[in-house]
């Protein structure tokens, strides 16, 4: 089972980038993608998530209105759609997948993580 995130890099403020997680080797049931970030020294924060059953969406509120999760289940892809970026914008983006349930924004209720793609706004 495999997850593997590209997309990231440097932007300027103001700027676009498209983060992309595909997923491999896992069964395509009941399951929730989560977009995660963390900077140095702080906790893993809870960015966005979709929910595979019913395509709902949820999103922190340092990032709603800017940012946008989406899926193509053919490719067994989630993307990160993130606009209008901030400096404060600026970590390591992991996508996650979990199978348990639990809130959406908890890093423990994940059970599979990508490596990280590291995205740099200045």
């Amino acid at each position: 089972v495999r997850l593997v995130e590209s997309g990231g890099g440097s932007v300027q403020a103001g700027g676009s980038l498209r983060l992309s997680c595909v997923a491999t080797g896992y069964p395509y049931n009941g399951y929730c993608v989560g977009w995660f970030r963390q900077v140095p020294e702080k906790e893993r924060e809870g960015v966005a998530a979709i929910y595979r059953d019913d395509g709902s969406t949820y999103y922190a509120d340092a990032v709603k209105g800017r940012f946008a999760i989406s899926r193509d289940a053919a490719t067994r892809t989630v993307r990160l759609h993130m606009n209008s970026l901030k400096p404060d914008d600026t970590a390591t983006y992991y996508c996650a997948v979990g199978f348990g349930g639990g809130t959406w924004s908890r890093s423990a209720n994940y059970n599979l993580w990508g490596q990280g793609t590291q995205v740099t706004v200045s």
